[in-house]
């Protein structure tokens, strides 16, 4: 039957990865997005085992969506997940200065939990929204100091891995960007686009929209756009 937004809403299943939210450990320190990688697959394990016979599709936004990626890059995932949808995927980003690249490996082993200066909401606008900043923002569990070091890595790391394997993914997918996102790059979704093996794929960039396409005041666009597509392939 057709999806409206509520829904999904109380369908829908989040996961909550190290560091992030209410998860434990110190918040925004990711040691490891590999960790955030093989939990999805064990929560995708329970949600088939759960559900037998009905389709399982995935969202992700931002870094969401590169572990998404990453888990898809699992044969055995990536065959009993019908369809994956992402808005501003990090495929491609690019580092608070072109030396941090350089270096990231050895500060990241020498000091992972330093906090580097890096844009945050004041910084690097996310939304051209003012009401829906404040609503995200005014969340204690939303982060909003600078990165930590080893957490920049490890967005490096997976963004590297997935330029390498782009030809590998041949999941379904719906990838969704704004031209003037400067947290993630919008030419790395046209890349993935281009180059992956998926005979079902689909791409939307959006002029003028910045990193936060659900928190943009085109968001019910965004929003229809995503229903429109799962509603095709259920």
């Amino acid at each position: 039957s057709a999806l409206d937004t509520q829904q999904v809403e109380q369908s829908s299943s989040r996961l909550c990865w190290i560091g992030h939210g209410g998860s434990d450990g110190l918040h925004a320190y990711v040691p490891s997005l590999d960790y955030a990688v093989t939990d999805l697959k064990s929560f995708l394990e329970k949600v088939f085992t759960e559900n037998p016979g009905l389709p399982c599709f995935c969202f992700g936004h931002s870094t969401g969506g590169a572990i998404i990626l990453k888990a898809m890059l699992d044969p055995k995932i990536e065959s009993r997940v019908s369809g994956i949808a992402l808005t501003s995927p990090a495929v491609g980003v690019q580092p608070s200065h072109p030396i941090f690249a350089v270096l990231a490996p050895i500060m990241a082993f020498l000091l992972p939990r330093y906090q580097i200066s890096a844009a945050n909401k004041k910084g690097m606008p996310v939304s051209r929204d003012p009401a829906a900043l404040i609503a995200k923002y005014s969340d204690p569990l939303v982060f909003t100091g600078s990165i930590r070091v080893k957490t920049g890595y490890e967005i490096l790391r997976i963004t590297a891995h997935l330029q390498q394997n782009l030809n590998k993914v041949k999941v379904p997918f719906l990838v969704m960007h704004g031209t003037d996102d400067t947290v993630t790059d919008p030419s790395a979704s046209k890349k993935l686009y281009e180059e992956a093996a998926s005979s079902d794929k689909s791409l939307k960039l959006y002029d003028g929209l910045l990193h936060d396409l659900l928190f943009e005041p085109e968001r019910e666009i965004i929003a229809g756009a995503i229903l429109d597509w799962l509603n095709q392939r259920v």
